[in-house]
Formats: C-alpha cells, sequence, structure tokens
C-alpha cells in the first residue's frame, strides 16, 4: 500500500497543472455550493427569528389620507382615528377578533428621579399590547384591565431607563414613583425588548394618557389579534369588510386603500413564506448546478489523464502488471485528489459563512416603526456539506473509472502505439 502512495505521490509531483486544475474544480464547487447555502439560510433564519418573536395573527391599523372624494369630501383628507373605532372592532367581528386595544403616545417627556432624568416618549397602551409586540416584562407586571378602567398614574419603563434612573443610587425600581414633567407614575415594570425602536419608550394605561395630555377621543392605531382566518383569502375578505365598516365611520371610500393603512402579519408572513420557499429553490438550484459545473471540471480533467497516460498503461501490462492494479492506482489517486481539495473547500465554505455570522449576523434593518432583522445565522448543516463533498468524491471517481477501464482493456501494442 505504501508503494501506491508513493506513486501517487510522484504522478501528482510531476503534474502540477493538472492537480491544481482537477483539485480547484472540485474544491470551487463545494465551496461555492457551502456560501450559498450559508448566505440564503441567513436570510431565512433571520424572517423565521423575527416572525416568532410577533403575535402572526395580529393586525394594525393605522390612519391615513384619502386618495378618492366620498361622499362631496375632496381626496387628500386625514383620517383620524377615534375610540369608536376601536368599539366598533369588536362589536362588528367579534366572530375574528379575540382582543382589541389601541395605542396613543405623547413624545417628548422628561422623566426623572432625584437628580436623574431621561426624555422619552409615553405610550398609552391597552393589556394586549404585549400579545401583539416584542414587549418582555423583566420585573414587576405590565399595564392591566383595572389600569386602563380606573386611568392610573403607574408608568412600565424600559430596563436600559431603569439603569439610568435608579442606577447610581441603587434604588430598587419598583414602587417607586417618578416625575414625568410633572405628573407622578409609579412603577410597576420592567420590560425588555428585543432589540426594536421601542427601548425608548415608557408604557401607560391608554386611558390615562387620553385624559392627562387632553387626548379627547383620539388614538393613533387600533391593534388586535384575529382568529378563524387561516388563508390569505379569508384574510383579504376580512380587510374589506373591515375597511367597510371604519369608512362609515370616518366617511372614506372602502375602496380607497391609502385611507387606513392594513398591517395585516399572517398575510405578510404567508406571502414572504412564498418568497423564501422560491429562495430555497432558487438557492439549491444554483448550487446544484454550481456543483455540476465542478463534476464536469473534474470529468473532464480525468479524461484527459487517463488519455496522457494509456502509453503508460501499456508499458505497465507489458512488465505484467494486472489491468485491476492499474485501474485501483487511478481510483485511488482521482479518490486522494477529489477528498483533500473537497475538504479544503468544505472548510474554506464553512470559514466564509462563520465570517459572515461574525460579520453581518443579526443585521437589521430600520422599518420605521420597529426594527427587522435581515440577516441571521448564516450557517449550512455540517452534513449537507459532507453530501456535497462525497457526491463530487464519486463523481471524480466514476470520471477516472470507466475511461481508465477502457483504457486498460487495450492489448499492450496498441497502447504504445497510442498518441
Amino acid at each position: 500500500m505504501f508503494d501506491i502512495w508513493q506513486e501517487i505521490y510522484g504522478t501528482i509531483k510531476r503534474n502540477k497543472l493538472r492537480t491544481f486544475l482537477t483539485g480547484f474544480a472540485v474544491a470551487w464547487g463545494i465551496f461555492m455550493l457551502i456560501v450559498l447555502l450559508g448566505a440564503g439560510n441567513g436570510i431565512i433564519h433571520a424572517f423565521d427569528q423575527s416572525s416568532s418573536e410577533r403575535a402572526l395573527n395580529s393586525i394594525r391599523i393605522f390612519p391615513g389620507w384619502t386618495s378618492k372624494p366620498y361622499a362631496g369630501l375632496k381626496e387628500g383628507r386625514r383620517v383620524r382615528l377615534e375610540n369608536n373605532d376601536l368599539e366598533a372592532t369588536e362589536k362588528y367581528f367579534p366572530d375574528y377578533v379575540i382582543s382589541a386595544g389601541a395605542t396613543v403616545r405623547q413624545g417628548n417627556v422628561n422623566v426623572s428621579f432625584g437628580q436623574e432624568y431621561v426624555n422619552i416618549s409615553l405610550m398609552g397602551v391597552h393589556p394586549n399590547y404585549t400579545e401583539v409586540e416584542t414587549v418582555k416584562t423583566a420585573d414587576g407586571r405590565f399595564i392591566n384591565q383595572n389600569d386602563l378602567k380606573e386611568r392610573r398614574k403607574v408608568i412600565v419603563i424600559h430596563k436600559k431607563t431603569a439603569e439610568i434612573l435608579f442606577g447610581k443610587t441603587h434604588t430598587e425600581p419598583i414602587g417607586q414613583f417618578v416625575n414625568a414633567s410633572g405628573v407622578a407614575y409609579q412603577v410597576v415594570g420592567i420590560y425588555n425588548d428585543q432589540g426594536d425602536r421601542e427601548a425608548s419608550e415608557a408604557y401607560i394605561p391608554f386611558s390615562t394618557l387620553q385624559t392627562i395630555y387632553n387626548k379627547g377621543e383620539q388614538l393613533n392605531n387600533i391593534i388586535f389579534t384575529t382568529k378563524n382566518l387561516e388563508t390569505i383569502e379569508s384574510n383579504e375578505l376580512f380587510e374589506a369588510n373591515y375597511r367597510r365598516v371604519i369608512g362609515a365611520s370616518r366617511r372614506f371610500d372602502p375602496q380607497d386603500n391609502s385611507a387606513i393603512w392594513i398591517w395585516n402579519r399572517f398575510t405578510d408572513y404567508m406571502r414572504t413564506q412564498n418568497a423564501m420557499g422560491m429562495l430555497r429553490t432558487a438557492i439549491w438550484v444554483i448550487g446544484i448546478f454550481t456543483l455540476l459545473s465542478g463534476i464536469v471540471g473534474v470529468s473532464n480533467i480525468m479524461l484527459i489523464t487517463v488519455k496522457e497516460r494509456t502509453r503508460e498503461f501499456g508499458i505497465r501490462k507489458a512488465l505484467g502488471a494486472k489491468p485491476l492494479s492499474i485501474l485501483w492506482l487511478i481510483i485511488v489517486e482521482s479518490v486522494t485528489i477529489t477528498t483533500l481539495f473537497g475538504y479544503i473547500g468544505m472548510v474554506a465554505g464553512i470559514a466564509v459563512t462563520e465570517w459572515m455570522n461574525s460579520a453581518f449576523g443579526n443585521q437589521t434593518m430600520d422599518a420605521g416603526m420597529f426594527q427587522q432583522t435581515m440577516f441571521s445565522n448564516p450557517t449550512v448543516d455540517l452534513g449537507i456539506a459532507i453530501q456535497a463533498t462525497l457526491t463530487l468524491i464519486i463523481a471524480g471517481t466514476l470520471a477516472g473509472f470507466f475511461p481508465a477501464k477502457k483504457a486498460v482493456s487495450i492489448s499492450p501494442i496498441e497502447a504504445l502505439r497510442s498518441d
């Protein structure tokens, strides 16, 4: 066996360019497949991560501007949502709405405790807010129904806000009173998030904010979770009916999609899932063709190799070498080259995906109301990398086996005459 390895080493050393071209075709095919799959997985993992952080069966309603005239009213009119629109949501759609709430904002509020202060926005919310958004209570509690009903002056602050206000004095935040531009609020909870912009917000009861800051019946948006809406078609029908109800109240054309903006996470999720499926297919098609190009490269080079060595095979047979020993030599050489360079390509591909993970992992994009994770964990299953490498090894082996078998079947005299 040592003699075979020694002979293979000598052959490779004599044919450096041929060996490099064969190895490069193998390594490049594996490398590109792993990098492409890794990049695609980074996008898919980011989407799955973002989707898992929020309730998919949730809808947000935002006011907009009319783009069509309606009932004698001109286009370009601002639509404002009010409390009775929230009530209509629960009243007219009991079969589809699980719980409904709303938000109203008061920006640029200085919240202080002792000598420390921070400028944040106050968000008036309903208890169902945590069912929809990525607000995780780290300590204490969130706004409840009694807070809403009694218009309590309670507040839930962010973990970072608590560190600024209470960190220097090492005071336990829960139960303390903070001053928000002249209004005292009792801290009942501390929340954490997943990196969204809510980090600069504090939450108080919806009714409290409307009363203290003279918002009247006005609200910023309506949020609710849904049931019995399991297809894109059923959600679109629900949205059309919802526009009709709100349109009758706010006096706009139900066909005017810009009058109110409906953010339906379920339909967004389903459409994105379809896009992710197409992305997976495209990546695999590109990856397989890249792998095939490597296989074709290996096959062509092995064909040339066998053709160049036909005369050598004739000499070996004339000296008494058995055809099986010549075949074995070709196969071992082919397996050695493809395995070595396949491993190099696999390691290089995995190294690049790890670099992508450290450089671009958990990349986010500002989407206005929140930050969307765009790239996360761009890695490839090791099993897939190994399978791809084995595929190229087998292809390289077969590419050398069949022409070598044909070459060694030729008589020594004909082989020696071969150019």
